[in-house]
Parts: C-alpha cells; structure tokens; sequence
C-alpha cells in the first residue's frame, strides 16, 4: 500500500497567506515564509504554493515570495497560478518549484499540458481542477473558481491526463472551507477516472475527516488542507499518528 501524503495549502494574495470559504472572503493568515519553514519542520510530505488571483488578474505569479518560500523548505514545493505557457513553467521551476500547477491556462490551452509534459516530464505536471456541483453535474470553473466554463468536470481530467499530467488536485468548491468533511463522491469519481495520483482538497475539519477520506478511497494518495493546519486546529504530528493508529501508511 502506497503511503499517503499530507500537504499543507498556502493560497497567496499580495505575497500574504489567505484563506476564505467556498472560494470567498479571502482573510489575512500570514507570511508564507514562515509558514512554508513552520511545515518543512513539522512533517508536511510536500507543500503547495497557489497564487490565486494571479489567473484572474492576468499577471505572472509573485516569483520573489516563491523563492524565499522555496530556500526555506527541504520538502517537495508545487506552484500554481498564472500558469499559461512553458516559459511560465520555466520560471517557476527555475525559482525552485519541484512541480508545477495548471488550471486556468490549462482550460484556455490543453496544448500547454502536453507541451510542458513533454518537455519537463509528467511528474512535473499537476492537473488542478475547481470543481462545484451544478445542476447535479461537476462542473470545472476557472479563475480562482470565479468562472464556470460549462465543462464536464471527469471528461475533462481523464483529457488533462491523457495529454500527461502526472497528478491531479482535486478542489471541491462545495466543501471549501466549510470543515464538514472532504467531498467522497466526487473524489471516488475522479479516483476511478484516471490511474494516477489524486489529491483531494476541500473540507477537512478534522483528523477524523482525513480518516474518513483515507478509509473511504484507499487509493487516494493524499490529503491536501489549509484553514485547520494554519490555524493550529490540526497538528501534522499528531494527525499522522492519528493516522497510523488506523492502519494507513505514512511518512513519521
């Protein structure tokens, strides 16, 4: 059995930590610098790095934040926002990501999917994907979750992994920020769409959430959260513990 991962979020606005609900009422968190070093420290398996109103805004991602936050971490960092051609992913990955992140640039151009697999390799690629229910179906949306395209959300992974995206993020709209639980359903269908590894982000509340994930979808690879590990609701330690104690593997 594959050993899960736990993945702090850092959503960046204006080089600050953010954090809302249901992707709105963005507030102040903190400095990513000494969050980033904080779950380097603590036993995080990797870290995520979003600027996420850089796609709506239409400018490059803040690329000074990302290096300090890079030079402070010894854990694999993925970066995402404002992603839209190759040379982007050139000087992210050049300011020390170890992967990079498409969403929006992906959905205007699903050349750029392939271009950068191609060119940096599929472990490099990460599909994320916003996705809120609408009308009974998952619906992809872009920009921060601000726009819906009308997109069938599966479809549209199963074509971002297709093209050679190495891993896919998983956002659920519905249940960010709200703590009640990640969103099973459709982490189950994305989980048995696509045979690579799916990270589920959206809705953890508790240590019991990430059991209730890992033992609902054993071949989910991990956990993604950020309200509860920047607030200090969750220890990384002890949810790892936690998680052992329940017979799922991972990294101590």
């Amino acid at each position: 059995m594959i050993t899960k991962r736990i993945i702090p979020c850092l959503d960046i606005k204006n080089g600050r930590v953010v954090k809302g609900t249901n992707f709105q009422g963005l507030s102040d968190v903190s400095s990513p610098i000494e969050l980033a070093k904080h779950y380097s420290d603590c036993g995080a398996d990797e870290l995520v790095f979003y600027d996420i109103t850089a796609s709506a805004e239409g400018r490059q991602l803040f690329t000074d934040v990302l290096r300090e936050v890079a030079s402070q971490i010894f854990i694999p960092l993925t970066v995402g926002g404002g992603i839209n051609t190759v040379d982007d992913f050139d000087r992210v990955l050049k300011c020390g990501a170890d992967k990079v992140s498409v969403n929006s640039g992906a959905i205007r151009d699903p050349q750029l999917i392939y271009d950068a697999a191609q060119k940096y390799g599929s472990q490099c690629v990460v599909l994320s994907a916003d996705i809120k229910r609408v009308d009974g179906q998952f619906q992809v949306f872009a920009k921060g979750g601000r726009e819906d395209t009308g997109m069938e959300a599966i479809s549209w992974i199963k074509k971002g992994v297709s093209l050679g995206a190495g891993e896919v993020v998983v956002n659920s709209i519905d249940t960010d920020g709200v703590k009640k639980g990640f969103d099973i359903e459709m982490l189950q269908a994305v989980c048995d769409a696509v045979n690579v590894p799916v990270i589920a982000s959206g809705g953890a509340g508790s240590v019991q959430h990430f059991t209730d994930l890992f033992g609902a979808i054993p071949t989910i690879d991990a956990a993604l959260a950020a309200s509860v590990f920047h607030f200090g609701q969750i220890a990384i330690p002890d949810l790892k513990q936690e998680l052992k104690k329940n017979n799922i593997i991972v990294r101590l």
